[in-house]
């Protein structure tokens, strides 16, 4: 691992530069095999959100927004005229979104993996879905005040990754996992209180966007895909089978191809 301006990251390869965001509970590891199938072409940078490898955590003082967590990708933007893609993967698809208008004219291209902007639901009436992440979120935020992180970890491993999931894991990874979710108390402010309409991100995000979802996702996820599939008219939008919400993890077979081919294409 290294750090620059503060930003936790590992890298690999030479070539263009790829900034790979990870989901909720994961970490800049979880690009690992990504990173070694694009390596001879691409120079990946994956980065630690906060609270994440060396990253610091999110302090708490404020509200955290997904302009807080894109600011971490500053210190890897070329200063030479360069420019970049970025890969996002569910929260971190969302802080992608938020770093690439921000830094829209050093970007080339945007790759979106079942990204979790979840206020569009709200403010496009899908009321049904919203309430399903407002569910989530409440509870996650609750057992974060309360320090019943146990509870909140069951309830988030078998929604993201099925009934059962919990009960299936064997107890050390229950405690890595239940720790890891800590940082996730604060990123749901980021994905329940942004404000930026659907028809502000096509203006602001790269042509060459491209959003992967599978079709046995949550519902939540599968009604944000849908919406950005109706209101992105240039963008590219790529279904695979199975997987569920976690296939970036699960089936790099599947999606590491189609994000190679958004990178090259």
């Amino acid at each position: 691992m290294s750090e620059r301006g503060g930003t936790d990251f590992i890298e690999a390869g030479a070539g263009p530069r790829v900034i790979l965001v990870h989901s909720s509970v994961a970490g800049a590891r979880q690009w690992g095999g990504l990173m070694s199938a694009l390596a001879d072409r691409f120079h990946c940078i994956a980065i630690n959100l906060f609270g994440y490898g060396a990253t610091r955590a999110w302090s708490g003082e404020d509200m955290q927004t997904l302009e807080d967590q894109a600011r971490l990708l500053a210190p890897f933007i070329p200063d030479d005229g360069s420019r970049i893609s970025i890969v996002g993967h569910s929260f971190g698809g969302s802080v992608a979104m938020k770093a690439a208008a921000m830094f829209k004219d050093h970007v080339d291209r945007l790759v979106l993996i079942e990204p979790n902007p979840f206020y569009l639901l709200e403010q496009n009436g899908r009321d049904e879905a919203f309430q399903e992440a407002v569910d989530l979120r409440n509870t996650i935020k609750q057992s974060g005040r309360e320090g019943t992180w146990p509870v909140a970890a069951e309830v988030f491993a078998n929604y993201w990754t099925g009934a059962g999931s919990w009960d299936a894991m064997p107890q050390e990874r229950r405690d890595k996992f239940t720790k890891a979710l800590e940082p996730n108390f604060h990123e749901w402010d980021g994905v329940m209180h942004e404000k930026t309409p659907l028809s502000a991100w096509e203006a602001d995000l790269p042509e060459k966007t491209t959003v992967l979802s599978a079709a046995d996702t949550v519902r939540s996820i599968d009604e944000i895909f849908s919406l950005m599939k109706q209101s992105m008219a240039h963008w590219r939008f790529e279904t695979i089978e199975r997987g569920g919400h976690m296939a970036a993890l699960t089936k790099p077979d599947l999606v590491n191809p189609i994000i190679a081919r958004a990178l090259l294409d």
